[in-house]
């Protein structure tokens, strides 16, 4: 018997419609080719089974002991070729997949929050696992399979990397709504530096950021007197203190007992993207998962 890299798949085909047609003509009708193509592949199929496979009678062709033997398997192979071959079908209603993340603090509220809401509305059997990131390990992780997602700006993302925005985001100066400056229609630049603030930094030490570079190229300066690592937190110390605090818009939920007031400066603002790798680019649960993100958190056309 040759060996299995020189057995065609298409012999396999023609073996299977000769077994079932028991006719080198319908066979080669079945398989839209020529009688004498058919003849060919048969005279190669009994090369490699060592076997006539077929004898020639009045009524056609019948198959020896072997091709009965064969016609089991061969017809589980076809059948496993064709299921392999099959556009894989997906069905957000029953699915279990297992979808993992990776969002910060501020994403999982801005981001995360409302994609979880929608997908437990129209895909409830499905889990998803979300992790802190790690920017310089994010292109590993998606690579690996380790994560399927990952949330983050655009500065971040690996060129090799499939990446789409979600929104552009901007700051707000927020303060609960006993502040003294919470009933004012704007705030003025010498009253924003005169509050103590509050900030979030990753490291939870840092007290500068993009708004004391804004205000230094103005020849201000504010007082950061807390520096925290969570959004979370931050909005229940803005409730409870006099402090403010530069945030990011989409944090501040409208009913919340913050008040939020246009800077009284230009900060710039950032991009949030989703990014993902190759290999579940195609996929079309992956897919599908995306495009629910993309339409939960406001994707920007």
């Amino acid at each position: 018997m040759r060996e299995l890299r020189n057995l065609d798949l298409n012999l396999l085909k023609t073996l299977d419609a000769l077994l079932e047609e028991r006719s080198v003509t319908r066979a080669a009708t079945r398989l839209s080719v020529t009688q004498p193509a058919v003849s060919g592949m048969l005279t190669r199929l009994r090369d490699s089974f060592n076997d006539p496979l077929f004898i020639r009678t009045q009524r056609g062709i019948v198959p020896t002991d072997r091709a009965l033997q064969l016609a089991g398997p061969v017809k589980r192979i076809l059948d496993d070729v064709e299921q392999i071959l099959r556009p894989a079908e997906f069905d957000p209603a029953t699915s279990d997949l297992t979808v993992s993340l990776t969002a910060t603090d501020y994403a999982l509220q801005a981001i995360v929050l409302p994609f979880i809401g929608e997908l437990r509305r129209i895909a409830p059997g499905m889990r998803v696992a979300v992790r802190p990131p790690e920017d310089s390990n994010a292109q590993q992780q998606l690579e690996k399979g380790e994560m399927d997602i990952a949330i983050m700006t655009t500065y971040a993302v690996a060129p090799d990397l499939h990446a789409r925005t979600l929104y552009e985001e901007k700051y707000v100066c927020a303060m609960g709504g006993h502040h003294p400056l919470a009933g004012q229609p704007a705030i003025t630049l010498d009253e924003f530096c005169a509050w103590d603030h509050a900030l979030v930094s990753w490291s939870g030490s840092e007290f500068n950021g993009v708004t004391d570079i804004a205000l230094q190229k103005l020849g201000y300066r504010r007082r950061v007197s807390l520096s925290v690592q969570s959004f979370l937190f931050l909005k229940e110390v803005l409730r409870t203190t006099a402090l403010i605090a530069v945030v990011p818009a989409r944090l501040i939920t409208p009913g919340q007992d913050i008040v939020t007031l246009t800077p009284p400066l230009a900060i710039p603002g950032f991009t949030k993207v989703a990014a993902w790798h190759e290999r579940t680019h195609q996929d079309a649960a992956h897919r599908w998962v995306r495009e629910v993100l993309f339409e939960s958190c406001g994707e920007i056309k």
